[in-house]
């Protein structure tokens, strides 16, 4: 498959998506951002994909922004594609799509991705390369990441969604010590803050991520873990664990008149290996999705 600014490959189920501007330390731009959106879609709709990894190719994994434009890289006024945001006589309609980030638009669309996502951080990871990562359920690191939330000292604030992301992974005092700070960290200190799963030696990293989805593929019904996702993540902003209970009920009753879950039960007794034939792309319960899509306005 054919991208401008990354690499999409599936092999064993397994769809790798490679960052691909190593001349730019895989900094992020719009290709980058429109590429990422639609590759999540479309893994999203192949049942041949059940897990999906992200890395960067060559040194790095993100730079973080793009900053070729140079001192206006961040100054809508100069961009062709947030026309119709600011009115003639200078007015921002703060609901036009034309104000929306573009880091946010791709965590947004991982949000809503019904495959585990994990990353295998092999660079230095600041700014997007890093908010990008929050949206993934794992994150690796090789011992060359790198990590900084540096809007700070840029004069500007976090992105892609990770002032909701960043504080439920780490707390809010950590992730204020680093966003206040803007400081580029180690895997240790990520490790220690609990921003990443574990270190890898480099030649290690890619083998240990593909590790991980083969122990998700080879052992567990793709339906539940997309709806397993689903309720992780949402139930992360849910006001009280009523919500939960919802749809822990509704899962729990809908999943147990399919195949998957007398397959489950039958290949436990049976002590044999499962084979789950529930489909993402066509087996999800009629109560999915449970929520209204939230609008951007």
């Amino acid at each position: 498959m054919n991208y401008e600014a990354i690499l999409y490959e599936i092999e064993d189920n397994i769809l790798t998506i490679t960052l691909n501007r190593p001349e730019k330390l895989n900094a992020f731009n719009f290709n980058m951002q429109s590429d990422l959106i639609d590759a999540i879609d479309k893994a999203n709709n192949d049942d041949e994909v059940k897990a999906i990894i992200v890395t960067g190719a060559g040194r790095g994994y993100c730079a973080g922004a793009d900053l070729s434009a140079g001192k206006d890289t961040f100054n809508m006024d100069k961009r062709s594609d947030r026309k119709g945001a600011i009115s003639d006589n200078g007015d921002i309609d703060w609901s036009h799509s034309g104000v929306r980030d573009g880091g946010g638009r791709v965590t947004l669309k991982m949000f809503e991705c019904l495959k585990p996502i994990i990353s295998a951080c092999n660079g230095p990871a600041v700014g997007v390369g890093i908010t990008m990562q929050l949206a993934m359920d794992i994150r690796l690191a090789s011992n060359d990441a790198k990590y900084g939330f540096v809007f700070a000292r840029r004069g500007l604030v976090p992105e892609a969604c990770s002032s909701w992301f960043l504080p439920r992974i780490v707390g809010v005092s950590k992730a204020l010590e680093w966003i206040y700070s803007g400081k580029v960290f180690g895997p240790e200190e990520a490790l220690e803050g609990g921003l990443i799963r574990s270190i890898h030696k480099p030649e290690e990293l890619l083998p240990t991520a593909r590790e991980i989805a083969r122990e998700i593929i080879d052992n567990t019904a793709p339906v539940s873990v997309a709806l397993s996702r689903q309720m992780i993540w949402r139930m992360a902003g849910a006001n009280h664990p009523m919500d939960a209970h919802k749809i822990d009920s509704r899962g729990i009753f809908a999943r147990g008149r399919m195949n998957d879950a007398k397959e489950g039960v039958q290949s436990f007794l049976d002590k044999r290996p499962a084979e789950f034939s529930d489909s993402v792309k066509n087996d999800m319960p009629e109560y999915y999705p449970w929520w209204d899509e939230e609008q951007y306005s």
